[in-house]
């Protein structure tokens, strides 16, 4: 059988083609620019955008399933004809999607919803790998984090675990209909992250705890725009439910163990350290 990936070189994407490698599939890997994709031997890297519908045509071909995104490019634009896209994959033959973030009322998700295909929701929470994004500068450089909403709770998700449950429901079969909440196996506190972190470097790391104000003001003096600071603090400072709510779905779609943060920390410690 072979699955094709969308979004095959990003955080996740590249870890689902791994995942899919290890369960003996064959794998093809979209990309809009295949001499930079610097996947692992063995899989087909092939050129498309999900943006232009047409020019993915020929990638869903002989393809049992499909690992959606559904964004366009590094900006994440919304998908701007996902109906096309689903139409094609259907008119090719395949049988199963995951869809990363899928959501009932998205327009791709209702379009495989309308078709025979045997659709999955993916839904993880919070994503360990943002720890990268957010704080390895700092941490290098200041060994201090400042953040507010010190005492938050997150059930951070590994990465890897995000796309096992991927893989899975696509090798497998027998998951269509089904929406998939994924979370690591604890909930923790932001400042519980800090030290969990400190640890796995072998150093200490501060915490600063900011206002709310004092946030805003530095992540504006950081770049961001005044629409991400607003969607942050209601983010952070009102988390879901479903963001620290463990549930098993690791371990009952896998048959596998959730990765905790402190074996993420322990595998990145090198990014950290100054």
């Amino acid at each position: 059988m072979t699955f094709l990936v969308t979004g095959a070189t990003g955080t996740v994407g590249r870890l689902v083609v791994q995942e899919l490698l290890d369960a003996g599939a064959q794998v093809r890997a979209l990309t809009r620019d295949p001499g930079k994709a610097a996947l692992p031997a063995g899989v087909e890297v092939v050129a498309g955008d999900l943006a232009r519908p047409e020019s993915v045509a020929a990638a869903f071909e002989g393809v049992t399933g499909v690992h959606f995104i559904t964004f366009a490019g590094d900006d994440y634009t919304p998908l701007p004809d996902p109906a096309r896209l689903v139409e094609l994959a259907a008119a090719a033959g395949v049988r199963r999607a995951t869809v990363l973030g899928g959501r009932a009322d998205g327009a791709l998700e209702q379009a495989l919803a309308a078709t025979d295909l045997e659709w999955t929701l993916l839904n993880p929470v919070e994503f360990m790998s943002n720890t990268l994004r957010w704080w390895a500068h700092a941490v290098r450089t200041e060994g201090v984090i400042k953040e507010p909403f010190g005492d938050r709770l997150s059930a951070l998700v590994h990465e890897r675990d995000i796309a096992a449950v991927a893989a899975t429901v696509l090798v497998e079969g027998g998951h269509g209909g089904r929406t998939y909440t994924i979370t690591g196996p604890e909930a923790i506190t932001l400042k519980r992250k800090v030290e969990i972190l400190g640890a796995a470097i072998g150093r200490d790391v501060r915490f600063v705890e900011l206002t709310v104000d004092e946030a805003r003001a530095k992540w504006a003096a950081d770049g961001m725009a005044e629409q991400t600071i607003e969607f942050l603090v209601s983010a952070l400072g009102n988390t879901p439910e479903d963001g620290y709510t463990v549930v098993p779905t690791v371990r009952e779609v896998t048959g596998r163990d959730a990765r905790g943060f402190a074996q993420w920390a322990t595998e990145h410690a090198d990014a950290f350290r100054g």
